[in-house]
């Protein structure tokens, strides 16, 4: 399998894995509030990437070497926070599948100005209105998914 397939494939499963997590997440802050299920989910993450990383050896051995990366890398973790809170706060207002487009809009938008800018130190990736109407079409299918 090409490295191209192979991380379509990871994405793909990241997506359904996002679906059934806010799911999960939006069911558990129903019983014990947002927040709580989102400390949860924090502290159920810490604990598995604690395993990985000190039991199993996953990884490159490198946590010393934070200190070397850019100011806002620790950022990560507050906005994992927030998308934790935004999946969990929307579903029940929206359903899974709106909400879930309607993040993925978000995101895909992001994701263009990142990649036109090569924010954040990555490769800049030019902006195209192909793309454009990807996202124009992405959106109008999330406004479809209102109806």
């Amino acid at each position: 399998m090409s490295p191209r397939i192979l991380a379509l494939v990871i994405a793909l499963v990241a997506g359904v894995s996002m679906a059934i997590q806010g799911s999960i997440n939006t069911k558990l802050g129903q019983v014990i509030g947002n927040w709580e299920a989102i400390f949860v989910v924090q502290v159920v993450g810490l604990a598995t990437i604690l395993i990985l990383l000190f039991v199993f050896g996953i990884g490159k051995g490198n946590l010393g070497r934070m200190a070397q990366g850019p100011w806002y890398s620790p950022l990560g973790g507050l906005i994992g926070v927030l998308i934790v809170w935004g999946v969990v706060f929307s579903i029940p207002k929206l359903g899974v599948a709106v909400a879930t487009t309607s993040i993925i809009v978000g995101q895909t938008l992001t994701a263009l100005i990142i990649d036109h800018f090569g924010l954040f130190g990555l490769s800049p990736v030019p902006f195209t209105w192909l793309k454009a109407l990807g996202l124009v079409l992405l959106a109008a299918g999330a406004g479809l998914l209102l109806g």
